[in-house]
């Protein structure tokens, strides 16, 4: 998956910027409440994939709801490379796959984050988790060109829903 990043940056700039003007937001520091917010967003895109849930023979959701999942995160994901202080890629090709369990793919984005919300000065451990977290999209077998048009998507549901006063 070679997901070209740069368009999907200045989308979440676009709602970001929106979201923190509307809600008075502009001076405050965010990043814990994002990192906190994308931990919830991986663990509901896990909860979808139900990788994990050994005791359950149930199936997991279909394609769709847990491609919305991923990229529910994924706005998260951009939105604290935005707001971290370095440059950080615009382009990201994920390493080709490797034998990863899926259960094994979420844990490492868990470790990721924590390790950026404590060194968030490495534009190294960002680079990291977006490559992690790319990584659990090319596991669930995500094209580049379905992400793309489900953020697309999925941005346009968020403006609605802040016109909505959501």
């Amino acid at each position: 998956m070679n997901l070209q990043l740069q368009s999907l940056f200045e989308m979440q700039n676009e709602l970001d910027r929106r979201i923190e003007r509307d809600r008075g937001l502009e001076n405050e520091d965010l990043i814990d409440k994002k990192i906190l917010a994308l931990q919830v967003e991986v663990g509901e895109l896990a909860n979808e994939t139900r990788c994990f849930k050994f005791w359950s023979s149930k199936a997991p959701s279909d394609k769709e709801v847990i491609l919305e999942e991923f990229v529910d995160g994924l706005h998260f994901l951009l939105s604290l490379g935005i707001i971290l202080p370095y440059d950080v890629p615009k382009q990201m090709q994920v390493p080709e796959l490797i034998q990863e369990s899926l259960v094994d793919a979420f844990l490492k984005v868990y470790e990721d984050l924590t390790i950026l919300k404590n060194n968030r000065n490495d534009v190294n451990n960002y680079v990291t988790l977006m490559e992690d977290y790319l990584m659990i999209g090319r596991l669930l077998g995500f094209t580049a060109e379905e992400v793309n048009h489900a953020y697309l998507s999925k941005n346009e549901v968020n403006h609605t829903r802040q016109d909505q006063g959501y």
